[in-house]
């Protein structure tokens, strides 16, 4: 199996980022809140790193974004993985509109099938290279009744909410941005595997990520949010 986690993390509590409530969001567009989700708890080189999932919850619809694991797998198990599955959780599979997955490795893919039939909104490079190369899990990529919307370039996902590429960790990465009225918010999945990657040299991704200077980008692999310098 090729290693695609390289990271270090802490525990921590999951945290709320609110948008459109309080002075430091009064002219954003709408109330929109993000969620991190923790559905499990990884080793990656002998150091513990979380796993998280998002929610988007937009007056249009809840989007969620990245779906965890659901079961174990040999394939995963160098990195020994102690799972809180969406389904062992307080959290209603049926009030989930749209699910965006920000690359189809197989710890943001694996609850795919919990979501059959939805709208799954994936970069079309990202879904054409996880049936080619083999650092993906091809059987949880394309689980029964799994739909997905194939993406070329940015989409206007809802109202304030869209797509963005942002290559590096894979060639078809995507990242979600939130757009605030001021500073954008951003769900970015791997854009950075833990927040010093953001001080290395950067991936095209990560450059987007900065030229959009964000208030908050929230990691999978990482408790709290990423803050730039300059917020």
């Amino acid at each position: 199996m090729v290693r695609f986690l390289q990271a270090r993390g802490v525990r921590a509590r999951a945290m709320t980022s609110a948008i459109g409530h309080g002075p430091r969001h009064m002219n954003a567009p709408a109330p929109v809140t993000i969620t991190p989700v923790l559905v499990a708890d990884l080793i990656v080189e002998d150091e513990p790193m979380p796993l998280y999932v998002h929610i988007i919850d937009h007056p249009d619809a809840r989007v969620l974004v990245d779906t965890g694991m659901t079961v174990l797998h040999p394939w995963l198990d160098d990195l020994n993985p102690t799972l809180h599955p969406l389904t062992e959780q307080d959290f209603d599979l049926a009030a989930v509109d749209i699910v965006v997955n920000t690359h189809l490795h197989a710890d943001h893919c694996g609850g795919n099938h919990l979501f059959a039939g939805r709208p799954i909104y994936v970069q079309r490079q990202e879904l054409d290279d996880a049936h080619t190369e083999d650092e993906y899990l091809r059987e949880w990529v394309d689980a029964p009744g799994v739909r997905y919307v194939p993406v070329d370039g940015e989409l206007e996902l809802l109202p304030g909410v869209r797509l963005v590429p942002a290559p590096g960790h894979t060639r078809g990465m995507q990242m979600v941005v939130v757009e605030t009225g001021r500073r954008p918010l951003i769900v970015g999945g791997d854009v950075a595997v833990w927040h010093g990657e953001f001080d290395e040299p950067p991936t095209e991704g990560r450059r987007r990520v900065l030229a959009l200077e964000p208030e908050l980008v929230w990691l999978s692999h990482e408790h709290e949010p990423w803050r730039p310098p300059a917020a």
